[in-house]
Formats: structure tokens, sequence, C-alpha cells
């Protein structure tokens, strides 16, 4: 085993890239986010560079921007998250394949089927992000005039993992002898009927899979809310956060982690990774230009729209160049995002306009600079506990992905502190998990 403490790293994959301007990069390809042979040549090389996963996002509905900011957009048409992965199971044999899906507008059976059946296809390399969905106007396209209230969607979030959870766990491991010379196929004393009733869900089971390979593919949670925080501390075995510096961080990771521990958790077997937008150049000041090259491709009607997307109100009706109102209502948005909106505004003492522009871009955590100083950095969040690791998004594709994955991955590995090889064949045993008992067999 290595001596150092070894990062996990997975690459945000949906979209492509979080910065606006990615997609108009001088060399960038256009169309990444929905043309299947560019994903493939990603998924290939990260999972070449020893990545543990390749994660997906998701959205149930065209972002909630006016149209002058919309056909600005990257992120406009992706593929649906099961169906590209299922393909890019096929043309892979170690690397992660994480998913999201809402606990808000879908059903546990039609998840717990999903996840299970993509485990099976990978060989057991499925991931589950819980979300409860931010975006308002995603309700519109399943039947709701309003968005589910923040704290109704969380409890309705909890219940279902339960449920999902025990669902994979409707048949026991060795369930299907398959004996032609005795006719028996399935045992029946090795399956267990959920009969779920609960405040929000009802699930008979179960489930017609077989039990996942890896019991049950790796949770993903990605809510820092309160709420979202206590979620994942019960549940969680990956979280995708977004703190913006590493104090933020530290305090955020000894929350989450504390909380576990609080719950009979072992803190160990949760990984904490933010989300960070990695660019890389020959020099500091290299790598710099290279984002604000980035970032001067951002049009400012995208730019107002991220605002408003991210306030959960219309940012245009505010002046540009005066400070952000003070008064700004609370939505059914998303809670995380509005107040470190709002933070941020009042901590650099920034106008509409700069806030806007800021947020266009990628307003996140970012590490630019030369392999050894994002190296550096690494090194410092994983030793001072502030991350087990990152979740990777490329400032542009395929330049931006190819100089993280030839260039860092390399001095990581020199510094002993990222692997040089899988040292198994399931996602769980990348992030060193171990496999769930089955609650209802021994």
């Amino acid at each position: 085993m290595p001596d150092k403490k070894q990062l996990h790293l997975t690459a945000f994959m949906r979209p492509v890239s979080l910065h606006t301007g990615a997609w108009r990069y001088p060399g960038a390809y256009p169309d990444a986010n929905f043309n299947l042979k560019h994903l493939i040549s990603f998924i290939q090389s990260l999972e070449a560079a020893k990545f543990d996963a390749f994660f997906m996002a998701d959205h149930l509905a065209v972002l909630n921007m006016p149209l002058e900011a919309l056909k600005r957009s990257h992120t406009v048409t992706s593929f649906e998250p099961f169906t590209l992965l299922s393909a890019l199971s096929q043309v892979t044999t170690h690397i992660g394949l994480a998913a999201t899906a809402s606990t808000t507008y879908d059903e546990p059976y039609h998840i717990a089927r999903r996840f299970a059946s993509l485990d099976h296809l990978s060989g057991g390399r499925a991931a589950w992000n819980i979300v409860t969905t931010g975006n308002p106007e995603s309700s519109k396209n399943f039947g709701r005039d309003e968005h589910v209230e923040h704290g109704e969607r969380y409890k309705r979030a909890r219940e279902f993992y339960d449920v999902v959870t025990g669902l994979w766990d409707s048949f026991a491991d060795d369930a299907f002898p398959r004996d032609p010379e005795s006719g028996v196929y399935v045992d029946p004393e090795k399956i267990h009927v959920l009969n779920h009733k609960g405040d929000e869900l009802s699930v008979k089971g179960p489930l017609n899979i077989a039990r996942p390979v890896q019991g049950w593919p790796v949770i993903v949670q990605a809510g820092q809310s309160e709420p979202g925080r206590q979620l994942a501390a019960e549940t969680a075995e990956t979280v995708f956060c977004g703190p913006r510096d590493i104090e933020a961080a530290k305090a955020l990771y000894q929350d989450i982690k504390g909380r576990a521990e609080a719950v009979g958790r072992n803190p160990n077997h949760l990984k904490i990774l933010p989300a960070a937008l990695v660019i890389i150049g020959d020099s500091v000041e290299d790598a710099q230009e290279k984002r604000l090259k980035l970032d001067s491709l951002v049009h400012y009607d995208s730019a107002i729209s991220s605002l408003s997307i991210a306030l959960g109100t219309d940012a245009s009706k505010y002046d540009p160049d005066a400070p952000l109102p003070k008064d700004i209502p609370e939505t059914n948005a998303s809670k995380t995002s509005r107040e470190g909106v709002i933070n941020l505004a009042a901590k650099e003492g920034l106008t509409v306009r700069q806030l806007a522009s800021r947020l266009g871009g990628y307003s996140g955590l970012a590490f630019v600079g030369t392999p050894e100083t994002v190296a550096d950095e690494f090194e410092q969040w994983l030793n001072e506990e502030a991350a087990d690791g990152f979740t990777i998004t490329f400032p542009f594709l395929p330049e931006g992905l190819e100089n993280v994955t030839k260039r860092l991955i390399p001095e990581l590995q020199r510094r002993g502190v990222f692997r040089k090889d899988y040292e198994g064949t399931t996602l769980r045993e990348h992030l060193g998990l171990p496999r769930p008992k089955n609650r209802f067999f021994t």
C-alpha cells in the first residue's frame, strides 16, 4: 500500500465543461456535449489516466434563462445519462460511471432498476448521485405548476434512499442457482418482498434484477444546505460539493464527516470531492492568460442569466452598475447557490454586472497554474483534510482535459499521491469502500 495519503479524482463530464465560454475556446469541440465519438475519446483518456469515475450531472428541463442567453449555451442538449453511460460501459473496463438521478421527479423502482442494470452492464462501476432537483422549471415537465418545497424534497429523498437500497437487496447474492437438472432457476427462499409503506412512498417489490455487482452502486450526494449535509452524512459515500476556498472546505469536511460519525458510520467510508476547475499552463502566467481568454468569451446575456438562475429570480431587472439589492426574495431554488452568490457579492463588493460576469463563466473553486503548482495545492488540500480528492471540471476540451491527464496526473503519480494503476475493477475498490451487506440475507 502507498505510504502517502491518496487522492481520489473524478471527472465532471455533463456538461463537459461548466464554463460558459468553453465551446468557443480556440481548438475546442463546439459539439462536445452531444458527440458520442468525442465522449468515447474523453472517457478512454480519463481511464488511461486512472481516474476513479466519469461523473454526469443532469437537468430535467432546459435551463430557465432568456432565449438571448439560451442561444449562447452549450448545455442546451446533452445525452440522457443512463443511455450514454450504458454505451460508455462497453468501451471501458475500469473507470466508474456516475449518474445523477432525481428523487423528486422519478420513482424508486425506476431508479433501482436503472442503476442495478448499469452496475451489471459495467461489471460493478455504477454510482448514483442523489439530487432533489433545484431547477424550478423542472416541475412543469412533470405535471406540476409549482416546484416541490425544499424541505419536502429532502424528506422524500431520505425515504427514497431507503426504498432504493432495499430494492437492491431484493435477492440474496446466491439466489439464482440456474440448475438445468433440477429445473430451479431462482431460490424462492432468497427473495425478499420489500412491502414499503411510508410517509412519501409505497413500493411493494421485489426488484426484477439480481443484486448489483457492488451490492449497491456507490452513493453520491451533492447538497450543501443543512438538510443536504445531513442526508450526505446518513447516506453518501462520496460528496460532490463546492466550497470557495480551503478554509470553507475544511469546515465542510469536518462537519459532514462529524455528522457521519455521529450516526455510527465510519467517516473514512465517505469521500469529500469538491468541484474544481483546473487550468494548466507552461507557467502560472500562461495559465492565467488562458483563464482570461476563456472568461472573455462569455457574453453578457449569458452572464446575467447565470446570475438569475443562481438567485432564483430575474436579475436583469437590477441596475447592472449598482450593488446587489439586499431584499432578494427566497425561492425554492438551491439555497446553497443563492447564499453563496449573495455572500460573494458582499465580500468582494461586486456590482451586479461584475457578479454576473464572474458567474457567467465559472465562479467556483479553481486551480490555475503549472502541473507543479496545482499538484502543490492538491497535496495541501489532501494533507490538511480539506478534501479527499477532487471532482475536476475542465476549462475546454480536448486540450484542457489532455493537460490534466498528460501533465498533471504524471506529476501527482511522481509524488506518490495518485495511483499508477487500478488495484481492482469496481468503483468501490477504487474508492476503498466496503461492499454493503444485504440487510435481508446473511
